[in-house]
């Protein structure tokens, strides 16, 4: 594998610490893979304030009050609130599309009655979500699906205005599950929505208390492996609670997926080895719309790409439509585990730079490189030398897990689409009337979606043409929409045919008369042979 030129690790060797191959201490984050495998991967920030270093007392022996006198909440330091603050206002300048929907919407109160339990990330823009659905009626509690994406001095705002949250960055494996129980497991408080983000705390319910489970009125799920999950839980009958799919709905697809990737990661790399792109050889392992991101901001920098698929569709799109990236295969990486391999890291010259840009912590087999014949170095947060016995180095990036915001950030206005998306799923599931949907998995309606993007146009000052009665009558189509029909692709394809054809393949769905609703089958799922996962190394 090519090698990464590393001109500053000097810089960084000097602020080097030892780091224990395996935990000793109580209290130490474990450094097992989690028993879900998605425990700790997905959003994470690395612009807190109050690092989980800073104090070594593990909240759950603190006791803690905010200014109300209530302390139902676990967050590192409840007197971090007024930072907090100033971070979700920055956020809310760049939010200004969910702020609208809850100005629209708050006086209806469309989510009164609502009890969410959540397990997000939690960042300033992922509160600037939690108190919209609070000021819409709900009542939330919530809780981190990473154990590095927590924004402790968020969680601490958050806990000041009453919303009841367990996390905090740095948490144990044991931490994990302990503040999803929290969440959930509240006497005289019984949740009715779950808002998801990778599944854990879905699975958690289900297995731990399904009675509750059956009596959710509906799940909405933002994230590939969770909504992988629920797909196996309604392909063999024991999804007994409608569920929303947000992750491919077309606004979180292109924006979340794509454009926001296409951002972030450069300021993951740059932020953890101060590494300069150009003249670089990079590997991308996946060409679905997070490797088409990526690849496309690398080769922008100068770097030279090469790209791994099992697609025949993407790997045609590598080569000829996005500039001639250079495709490789090397054997073992098909699927989503297991991505990049021991025997591949073993073959990687010295300085090269290891990271994960997917949802889950399984597409690098980090766990192979917890042996005694390597050694651990931690360089920084979250940046670690893993050391061979012949003195070779690798750089690994947040131990394998998403490095965008594990390490860095990402854009605010990203998150804002995938948001209101997200409100709106919940607001559609809540108050759907009964029969609309049933035990499956949805995809959220196109109107929906064109919806979430035209609260966003205004912040550009952007107008949007509007077809005369003759020309819609001519195009078959309604004049307010929806403008595309459900198979559209916008420009990438998609990954799951619609629901109508016994062979899978994608076909425009009914829809009824005043009903949005639009299902996928579990037969349709069933016939992906594949899930793309994008991680990168040079």
């Amino acid at each position: 594998m090519s090698s990464f030129a590393q001109g500053h690790l000097g810089d960084l060797n000097r602020n080097k610490q030892e780091f224990s191959r395996f935990p000793t201490k109580t209290g130490r984050r474990s450094l097992s893979r989690s028993i879900s495998q998605s425990s700790t991967d997905s959003y994470s920030s690395a612009a807190s304030y109050t690092d989980s270093s800073d104090d070594e007392t593990s909240p759950r022996e603190k006791t803690q009050l905010n200014s109300k006198g209530t302390g139902d909440f676990c967050v590192k330091n409840i007197k971090q609130a007024e930072f907090g603050r100033r971070e979700i206002e920055i956020a809310e300048q760049d939010m200004s599309a969910l702020i609208s929907l809850r100005k629209r919407a708050q006086g209806e109160k469309p989510l009164a009655g609502a009890k969410i339990v959540g397990c997000t990330h939690i960042t300033a823009q992922t509160a600037v979500l939690i108190e919209t659905l609070v000021a819409l009626g709900a009542q939330c509690r919530w809780t981190a699906c990473n154990i590095y994406s927590t924004q402790n001095e968020v969680a601490a705002a958050l806990s000041e205005i009453g919303v009841a949250v367990f996390a905090w960055k740095g948490e144990s494996e044991d931490d994990f599950w302990w503040c999803i129980d929290k969440c959930v497991n509240m006497e005289g408080w019984q949740p009715n929505m779950i808002l998801d983000d990778g599944g854990d705390l879905t699975h958690w319910v289900y297995k731990k208390y399904p009675n509750v489970f059956k009596k959710i009125r509906g799940i909405v799920e933002e994230s590939v492996t969770g909504v992988h999950r629920l797909y196996q839980l309604s392909k063999a009958g024991k999804l007994c609670v409608p569920a929303m799919n947000v992750n491919d709905s077309v606004t979180k697809q292109k924006f979340d997926n794509l454009y926001c990737c296409r951002e972030s990661i450069l300021d993951g790399l740059k932020r953890t080895t101060d590494v300069m792109f150009g003249g670089k050889q990079v590997v991308v392992c996946g060409y679905g719309e997070v490797g088409k991101g990526c690849t496309a901001a690398l080769k922008a920098m100068g770097s030279i790409v090469y790209v791994t698929e099992i697609d025949p569709i993407c790997a045609l799109q590598a080569w000829v439509c996005a500039g001639a990236f250079r495709l490789v295969f090397p054997s073992g990486l098909l699927g989503n585990k297991s991505v990049v391999t021991r025997d591949q890291l073993d073959r990687m010259k010295n300085g090269s730079i290891v990271c994960n840009m997917g949802h889950s912590n399984t597409e690098i087999d980090v766990a192979s490189l917890r042996t005694p014949e390597l050694t651990w170095e931690r360089v920084r947060s979250q940046v670690d030398h893993v050391i061979w016995p012949d003195g070779k180095r690798v750089i690994l990036l947040a131990e394998g897990r998403l490095l965008n915001l594990s390490c860095s950030t990402v854009p605010t206005f990203v998150l804002s689409i995938t948001a209101t998306t997200q409100a709106l799923a919940l607001i559609e599931l809540y108050n759907a009337p009964e029969g609309r949907y049933k035990q499956d998995v949805y995809l959220l309606p196109k109107k929906m979606d064109e919806y979430v993007a035209s609260l966003h146009l205004p912040t550009f000052d952007a107008h949007l043409t509007e077809l005369s009665e003759e020309q819609a009558k001519y195009l078959g189509l309604n004049k307010n929409g929806p403008f595309k029909p459900n198979y559209y692709r916008y420009k990438c394809p998609s990954h799951i045919p619609f629901k109508g054809h016994p062979n899978g393949s994608v076909m425009h769905p009914p829809q009824p008369q005043n009903e949005l609703s639009m299902a996928t089958s579990s037969k349709a799922f069933n016939d992906i042979k594949f899930i793309h996962f994008t991680n990168i190394f040079m």
